[in-house]
């Protein structure tokens, strides 16, 4: 049994065929209406196979009818589509100082949400109870019940070892390095639960919900830290140890002689970080002591806070450079709180992309700016709980043990 989401998957079908209800539904899961003749045409089944697979996914209800084809004389036949109302998962963001928790059905649309204000500092017994109790409140809310719920995504702000869905050394987490995250909100809500880094579920709430088309991805998020989600031929990249993509402490050659909060010099948060652009205007004599400051110096048309923010723009740009060089993303989306101030650090990021990465690499380039904002996380959380849920094995696995 899976520690991380608390199911135990089904084996695949050995012959990797369509004859699993699971596999099966994944053709549904375009939401586009079919019948059991269209289907048993895709797929080479049977009819009768096709519509004793349809008859046990429409008994969970994960797929029903969805009116009837036209017909050529006699009774017209009925066709069947994906109802993603037929469970709901629960999204959690949980950032430095907020909580961002809501409800979703399959498609990852909004049924419910909650904004608090919670300092991670506060440690995971007491940031996860409340997660459990809000989340309650939510489903009933969006009057779903507890047993409609089909799991519960969480992205945390730090690094987390996927597979157990532990925080692993979280620099800004006190008392949550190497915690049960899963068996802690399992006590209360025994489902199939999914932890991350958040910078990888905005990646995936991103690329799922604006950009589906493009499989090589990547989501920077610039913030307090540094970070970018990455998705390579259409899979996400967590690396050995889950914290693949930690841009923010890359060095980078203008800060030589900038210490940074992990020890070394001269890596990419102590320069171009909501809190490092701050520190540079302090020095400027302006009044700026978090990246909120900065952005409010930047909507006043304050010329230095522009200049900075440009400049970390250039900054992150280096790093940026040899990541285009290496991975060739066709997309490049930056995010997080600094990101909001728009044009002025994109303006920065595309000097130096654009001049310094291998021509071939950025013909079809596109940077931009988020378009899920502050949704992506929680966009992202409930995406990576419906690739789960809804994976061929464990849909086939739900089914046995429901039937």
């Amino acid at each position: 049994m899976s520690t991380t989401t608390g199911i135990e998957s089904a084996a695949p079908d050995a012959a990797g065929s369509l004859s699993r209800a699971g596999d099966l539904f994944q053709l549904l899961r375009d939401g586009k209406a079919r019948t059991r003749a269209e289907l048993a045409l895709t797929t080479g089944l049977a009819r009768s196979t096709v519509a004793s697979r349809i008859d046990a996914l429409m008994h969970s209800g994960l797929v029903g009818p969805a009116g009837e084809a036209s017909s050529s004389g006699g009774r017209p036949p009925s066709r069947f589509a994906f109802n993603p109302a037929a469970r709901v998962v629960l999204a959690v963001d949980v950032g430095a100082t907020h909580l961002i928790i809501a409800v979703t059905d399959l498609n990852g649309t909004v049924l419910a949400e909650r904004r608090l204000t919670q300092d991670v500092a506060d440690g995971p017994v007491t940031v996860l109870d409340r997660v459990v109790a809000e989340g309650n409140q939510l489903l009933s809310q969006a009057g779903r019940g507890k047993d409609v719920l089909a799991g519960i995504g969480i992205g945390l702000p730090g690094p987390v070892e996927h597979a157990t869905g532990m925080p692993v050394k979280p620099p800004i987490m006190p008392g949550w390095d190497g915690f049960d995250v899963v068996r802690h909100v399992q006590r209360s809500l025994p489902v199939p639960v999914l932890v991350d880094n958040d910078v990888n579920i905005m990646a995936l709430g991103e690329q799922s919900a604006y950009w589906p088309e493009h499989d090589n991805f990547l989501f920077i998020k610039v913030a307090t830290g540094i970070g970018a989600g990455i998705i390579s031929s259409g899979q996400l990249q967590r690396g050995a140890n889950g914290t693949a993509g930690d841009l923010g402490h890359v060095r980078v050659p203008r800060g030589d002689n900038v210490l940074c909060r992990c020890g070394n010099y001269g890596c990419l948060e102590a320069l171009a970080s909501g809190p490092a652009v701050a520190h540079a205007l302090t020095l400027q004599g302006l009044q700026a002591d978090n990246g909120g400051d900065v952005l409010r110096l930047v909507a006043e048309g304050n010329l230095q806070a522009i200049q900075a923010l440009r400049q970390a723009g250039r900054d992150l740009g280096d790093v940026l450079a040899t990541v285009v060089n290496l991975l060739n993303p066709s997309v490049i989306v930056i995010g997080g709180s600094l990101g909001q101030a728009g044009e002025h650090l994109m303006a920065g990021v595309r000097e130096v992309v654009y001049r310094r990465s291998l021509p071939l690499a950025t013909t079809h380039l596109r940077i931009g700016l988020s378009m899920a904002g502050d949704q992506a996380a929680i966009l992202g959380a409930s995406q990576m709980v419906t690739q789960y849920v809804l994976s061929p094995a464990v849909i086939e696995a739900t089914l046995q043990a429901a039937g």
